[in-house]
């Protein structure tokens, strides 16, 4: 991270003021405490109403952020967060406090725990359910090297609906190692959790026998823990175990391996410090189980909790209106293009289902379950199942589309493979935020789809450049059965035609040309496409005559019009908002090698780098990828010269040139 201004907070938050390290927090006494929750509270909520990011995990985890730092000891002790967007006040209590105003800008604080921001984040995350596989990876190399320190995980907001969870869990009771899991139970992913562990710890949590017999036990090990022979201690211990088994589903942690204490109240931050320190004493796997409310102390998000997950700013900090000025006339999302062709296509194929991974409201589909309840599902944070249920479902006749973000789908790339795409099942990927997604930074930028999809076989893979192509793709992956699709569409808004315009189909592997030029020609893929068309005026003024080819499809290219460019134009320029490794300039000059053409060619896309978070503007000026650069890239390479300076940071170009 690069310098930025800080911001001072002195007056206004006494208590939060003073804390620069966990060392500071450390000189409150207990019943302080929540003075300091409710400060990192109010700052909170006055950092996010101004910049916006992620709120209503945070607002939830304040008074155990508050706790753990006070027990545990960062950055000697670990504390991992799962997902990461929960870790804001973590970020305030470990010395960022006077830059989240930077947060998520360019150049700026990181929405998440990185590892090189700061000493205190000691796993960097993004994606959810990685936490306790950290975790353990952290425990057994200080079990390697002797070490003492003390590993924490918290997970919570639907990750533990994540196999990989359990695949952690079920490992890390083996090892007997030292970890404790805190279970942030809010009953919330982005949407409500669905499924049998929401179920499962709800019936915990309301199983009021058991909590009466816990706390007696529990404050009976806190009262005698010190003057109970060992004999003693183990038989009641044995008690415990047997209350436990006979009345909770918590046995089911116990019989992973891991000690279980809970549920307790998460809001309350002297049972939170209590129940940290008997934890820090017990060398052994433990699960904490804690009941939050998310965006809990601020009534809005706490009454609507999917839209307050994260805000976009702007807002009043009492009321949560919009303090912005309105859009007359605000353009359509992507993802609810899609989510209303796929509710009108449904309306006639009753083949077509829906599913997601605990993204309802990201991909929009929570449009087609309300039309079509009853062919809607929502596995959790579990894409690689989405994809073999999608699979089963195909097997039997139906036709799926699988709506998962790019950076997820990463997640599910041998379920792909091996499950949809080898049997040529005619499973539809809707692959949302592919391409750069601007604050959300690396873990999120849908960077390698294109790349990773174009070497399976039986896969056809398109991107539109607007709305209206996007509704005519759907359509016609909804009536493609010869193998599965995938589109990939960004995040935002659309550009170009109607979006209520009817459907129609586009032939597998034709793309089209949509400006004529003799000069130069440009093949472009989804949002490069207009960008495209941007840079080709640009050019015109400078008597360069642009051809612009919309592709339309990686997977099959349409050799036909790539033969046709060829023979006319010596020079070819390919941009795609992909990673210049593996996409669609790969693709072309893997072809025109193969066919012996002896064309010059440039491919502009993504650098060979993980792409830093900033608002989009920032990022595509920063790689190049506004019409103004593209144009200059362009313009340089017609007349022969450097396409990049040497010095050039971006490194977002991949020159060919051969000899006839």
């Amino acid at each position: 991270m690069e310098h930025v201004p800080s911001l001072s907070i002195d007056g206004k938050y006494p208590f939060l003021s003073s804390i620069d390290s966990p060392e500071d927090l450390k000189k409150f006494k207990p019943e302080e405490l929540q003075k300091v929750a409710d400060e990192c509270r109010y700052y909170l909520i006055d950092v996010i109403a101004e910049n916006g990011g992620h709120f209503g995990s945070s607002l939830g985890v304040v008074e155990m952020t508050v706790a753990l730092h006070y027990v545990y000891t960062t950055p000697q002790d670990k504390i991992i967060w799962d997902v990461g967007h929960q870790a804001y006040i973590h970020k305030m209590l470990t010395g960022r406090k006077d830059l989240m105003h930077s947060n998520r800008k360019y150049k700026g604080l990181a929405g998440f725990p990185k590892m090189s921001e700061s000493p205190h984040d000691a796993f960097g995350t993004g994606h959810a359910s990685t936490s306790i596989s950290a975790a353990a990876g952290l425990a057994a190399a200080r079990d390697l090297s002797g070490s003492n320190e003390k590993i924490i995980a918290v997970i919570g907001d639907g990750s533990m609906t994540g196999g990989m969870a359990f695949e952690a869990m079920n490992h890390l009771g083996d090892t007997k190692s030292d970890v404790l899991v805190v279970l942030n139970d809010n009953q919330m992913a982005i949407a409500p959790s669905t499924g049998g562990l929401k179920n499962y710890l709800v019936n915990i949590s309301l199983n009021k026998t058991y909590n009466k017999v816990r706390k007696f036990i529990w404050d009976s090990l806190s009262l005698f823990n010190n003057e109970l022979g060992e004999t003693a201690k183990h038989a009641v211990h044995k008690i415990e175990d047997g209350i436990k088994a006979a009345l909770t589903p918590g046995a089911f942690f116990e019989a992973l391996g891991f000690r279980y204490f809970g549920p307790i109240d998460g809001h309350d931050t002297e049972k939170l410090v209590k129940a940290f320190k008997e934890m820090h004493e017990l060398p052994h796997p433990k699960l904490i189980h804690v009941i939050t409310t998310k965006g809990k102390g601020f009534k809005p998000a706490e009454d609507n909790q999917s839209k307050w997950h994260a805000s976009s700013g702007g807002f009043d900090i009492t009321t949560g209106k919009s303090l912005k000025k309105p859009i007359h006339v605000q353009p359509p999302k992507y993802q609810d293009i899609f989510g209303g062709a796929l509710t009108e296509l449904a309306e006639k194929d009753h083949r077509i289902v829906g599913i997601t991974a605990a993204m309802p409201s990201g991909t929009s589909l929570d449009i087609f379950q309300r039309a079509h309840p009853d062919r809607f599902y929502d596995v959790g944070i579990a894409e690689q199942h989405a994809v073999t249920f999608a699979a089963g479902m195909a097997a039997k006749g139906f036709k799926p589309f699988c709506a998962i973000y790019s950076t997820f789908l990463q997640r599910a790339y041998d379920q792909l493979i091996h499950d949809v795409a080898l049997q040529k099942l005619p499973v539809v990927f809707a692959i949302d935020r592919a391409g750069l997604v601007g604050e959300d930074g690396p873990t999120h930028h849908g960077s390698f789809d294109l790349s990773f999809l174009q070497p399976v076989p039986n896969l056809v893979i398109m991107a539109p450049k607007d709305a209206g192509e996007l509704r005519n793709m759907i359509c016609t992956a909804s009536l493609y059965n010869d193998g599965p699709v995938a589109i990939r569409y960004p995040r935002g808004v659309c550009s170009g035609t109607n979006p209520d315009q009817g459907f129609e189909s586009i032939g597998i592997g034709k793309s089209e040309i949509i400006r004529d030029g003799s000069s130069i020609a440009v093949l472009a893929i989804g949002t490069m496409v207009n960008r495209s068309l941007e840079a080709a005026e640009i050019l015109a003024k400078e008597g360069i005559d642009t051809l612009v080819a919309n592709m339309r499809y990686l997977k099959p290219l349409d050799t036909l019009l790539i033969n046709d460019i060829a023979q006319r134009h010596e020079k070819i320029v390919v941009i795609e908002e992909n990673s210049i490794i593996g996409g669609l300039g790969s693709a072309v000059n893997d072809y025109l090698q193969k066919q012996g053409f002896s064309n010059r060619l440039l491919t502009i896309g993504l650098p060979d780098a993980f792409v830093t978070h900033g608002s989009m503007n920032d990022l595509y000026r920063l790689l190049k990828l506004d019409a103004e650069n593209i144009s200059r890239q362009i313009g340089r390479f017609h007349n022969g010269g450097i396409v990049m300076e040497e010095n050039d940071s971006a490194q977002n170009t991949i020159r060919t040139d051969r000899l006839a």
